[in-house]
């Protein structure tokens, strides 16, 4: 069989601009190797037919997973359970994301961010950095993390995140009044990239934090204090900010689709992301799961604890693409892009989420509603996909 591989018949999202059914995509050794007129006959192509009206999209990169297939990656923080959350989520159009640990003990923590890096290192596996999603929160603003792991940042923290930041992609949600600024200063400059969440901090604390390398705000809206006329807060400092990108979790639970519809109208638009926040059921029939100990319920659409503290969402990445469309009134392209092309930019993943000659061959192929038809990896169909079940 040729590793040559023309898709043909769906309409494709490429760089710029709406979808185009006039193209056909070539593929060989797992890249992207041309975009062609959809009558090409290169030589040497196996064609494969897609189908008429469906949608050819760049896979989706979530930054943000804390587990799914019914593993929790705290709970297992090695490769093979950062691969299998990957695989989990495979078959709702995420090729890439980042393993995402929770606040909590320091040895998870650092577990956590050496299995996401072996996973890493393994050819497709889906894997391509690590979210450390805390300790460095703020106590005000927990959300579901344990009071007790969250702590200050200290000398030796900050020299380890700036080493493991030169090895891989790393996303470290902090709370800025939390975290001196040489901190912030050394990990933004071993490249790790840094991100306002769970925290209380003044809009001014916020700005000035940005000029010291913070890049991106973890799930807008959620576990900081809500925007005020005279306390603007972290919401405040984003919206009005134009640098950094923002991470949404639109699943109609999380945040009002009136709040989200704000930001979207008030920020640029390349610098909004969705994320999933998914936790252990995604991709099962299980109505609970255990976090710290306690029993979570997966209930009315949501993820909570018994008081009903939100526990992460019950979303999948075609889901928020979906929610999107429907929910935000957003463009079809638009979506895409904020499941793709956003959060790569975000990671600085260069090689991925886009459609361009010369970039991994990591694609997702929906149906004209959006529900997922297919997924290519490194050029490779998933033998898990749904199209083949």
């Amino acid at each position: 069989m040729t590793d040559r591989l023309l898709l043909r018949g769906a309409r494709i999202l490429t760089e710029e601009g709406p979808l185009r059914d006039d193209l056909a995509l070539l593929v060989e050794d797992g890249r992207i190797l041309d975009i062609l007129g959809a009558s090409a006959a290169p030589s040497g192509a196996e064609v494969m037919a897609l189908p008429a009206g469906s949608i050819l999209a760049p896979g989706f990169v979530d930054v943000q997973v804390n587990g799914g297939g019914g593993l929790l990656f705290n709970d297992m923080p090695t490769a093979e359970a950062a691969i299998a959350i990957a695989s989990a989520h495979r078959r709702y159009g995420t090729t890439a994301l980042l393993p995402t640990v929770i606040t909590d003990r320091p040895e998870i923590m650092r577990r956590g961010a050496v299995a996401a890096r072996d996973a890493a290192r393994i050819p497709d596996s889906g894997v391509v950095g690590v979210h450390l999603e805390g300790p460095f929160i703020s106590p005000r603003r927990p959300g579901v993390h344990s009071p007790a792991l969250i702590r200050r940042m200290d000398a030796s923290d900050a020299d380890w995140l700036a080493a493991l930041g030169r090895e891989l992609p790393v996303l470290l949600t902090l709370a800025p009044e939390e975290v001196e600024d040489a901190y912030l200063d050394r990990m933004a400059a071993a490249g790790v990239i840094l991100s306002a969440g769970h925290t209380a901090a003044s809009a001014e604390r916020v700005a000035a934090a940005l000029g010291h390398g913070l890049r991106g705000f973890t799930h807008l809206f959620n576990a900081m204090p809500p925007l005020a006329g005279r306390d603007p807060g972290p919401v405040g400092a984003a919206l009005l900010d134009r640098t950094a990108w923002c991470g949404l979790i639109a699943d109609g639970v999380h945040v009002h689709p009136a709040s989200l519809r704000l930001a979207l109208a008030a920020r640029p638009e390349d610098r909004m992301l969705l994320v999933t926040d998914a936790m252990t059921v995604l991709g099962t029939e299980a109505q609970s799961f255990s976090l710290y100990g306690e029993t979570m319920f997966r209930r009315r659409g949501r993820l909570e604890r018994e008081d009903g503290t939100l526990a992460g969402a019950d979303l999948d990445m075609a889901a928020a693409v979906r929610n999107g469309v429907a929910m935000l009134g957003l463009p079809v392209e638009r979506a895409l892009r904020m499941a793709a092309t956003y959060p790569a930019d975000f990671m600085r993943l260069a090689d991925r989420g886009r459609i361009a000659p010369g970039l991994r061959a990591d694609l997702v192929l929906l149906s004209a509603t959006l529900e997922v038809l297919g997924t290519w990896v490194g050029g490779v169909r998933d033998s898990a996909d749904p199209s083949r079940s």
